[in-house]
């Protein structure tokens, strides 16, 4: 079994230690050994759950969410109903962010047509263009 220190999962994960060691006091991050040096000892469990909770985190879920998630985990059969909700709840989440981010992207792309129609515009002694709004 392969172990890290806090500065691998740090790096790996591109988060501060402080960040491990808060989710660990969250109890998102349970059951981190320590050397007898009191280092962290952390295993490819600690890494997979990590990728989860970066994965989450980065679709919103809050740290309550997250601990209400893995306690679910922690007894699948008994909470099953309730992992799915929270799951479907947001993925509708993720979902929505998509569209928005969908509709922004047209506006980025839009705003840049323009301001290169403009650049056209000012390099040739063409009047300039006329922000037209998207439909």
């Amino acid at each position: 079994m392969k172990t890290y220190t806090i500065r691998e999962i740090s790096e790996m994960f591109e988060l501060p230690s402080s960040t491990l060691r808060y989710y660990e006091s969250e109890g998102l991050l349970p059951e981190v050994p320590k050397s007898s040096s009191r280092q962290r000892i952390y295993s490819d469990e600690h890494v997979e759950r990590l990728k989860c909770i970066n994965c989450f985190k980065r679709t919103g879920m809050t740290i309550p969410q997250l601990r209400k998630f893995f306690i679910y985990e922690a007894d699948e059969a008994a909470h099953i109903d309730k992992i799915i909700s929270l799951l479907k709840d947001q993925e509708q989440i993720v979902n929505e962010k998509l569209i928005q981010l969908q509709k922004d992207s047209a506006h980025v792309h839009h705003k840049v047509e323009y301001y290169s129609e403009i650049k056209h515009a000012l390099e040739n002694n063409l009047p300039l263009p006329v922000w037209v709004d998207e439909e």
